[in-house]
């Protein structure tokens, strides 16, 4: 018995020759596959990670925000409706999560360059969450109101759509989209450093043998 085998066997013997319980006697190894899984305080769910609320992915039923059939709008003043969709605009009430049209669309924010084409046309957020091919500005309004809003609908004869509608409208007219970047001059081709270096040229004398 060598000499390490020897404290062990003593201890043993003082026992009676019991064997300890394997929590005494050996530590878990937490490297096995098999040991004790511990949870990791770290991987908690990160409160900064949450969803963007205006960006979120989450698909919506088109049934939910496409005109009915029997589509009858509210009928008001253009002009008093557009200050009413002003107000609304603000309006944190109408969503279940503390946001309004503004949370995302402040100083016309977050508009994608389609928004100032006429109405219908195609729009990334209804086509990507909706499988809208296009879609009108009140249908709009409506995916907002369930997508980033998290709420219902608005009733399609409520003055507060048309209100919304009225005033997203009147702020198209004055959206500039995004322009394109101008032209790099320092990208034109062709480089003229990229000229055939001539002394580069086969050497006559080279073709000699």
């Amino acid at each position: 018995m060598n000499a390490k085998a020897k404290p062990i066997a003593a201890i043993l013997a003082l026992a009676g020759g019991l064997v300890l319980p394997m929590p005494f006697a050996q530590a878990a190894n937490p490297c096995k596959p098999c040991a004790p899984k511990t949870r990791n305080p770290c991987a908690a769910k990160n409160p900064c990670a949450t969803k963007n609320p205006c960006a979120a992915s989450d698909r919506i039923d088109p049934k939910l925000v496409t005109r009915p059939g029997d589509y009858r709008p509210y009928a008001g003043k253009a002009s008093d409706l557009s200050n009413e969709g002003k107000r609304l605009w603000s309006d944190a009430s109408l969503s279940t999560n503390g946001l309004s049209c503004n949370s995302c669309h402040q100083a016309n924010g977050a508009f994608q360059d389609s928004f100032a084409q006429p109405y219908p046309h195609r729009v990334q957020m209804a086509s990507d969450r909706a499988g809208m091919r296009t879609i009108q500005l009140d249908e709009m309004v409506q995916i907002c109101m369930v997508a980033p809003m998290a709420n219902k609908p608005l009733a399609w004869d409520s003055k507060a759509l048309a209100a919304l509608a009225a005033y997203a409208a009147d702020l198209q007219k004055t959206f500039v989209p995004a322009r394109a970047p101008a032209a790099n001059p320092c990208a034109a081709a062709p480089n003229p450093c990229s000229a055939r270096n001539p002394c580069a040229a086969r050497n006559a004398g080279a073709e000699r043998k």
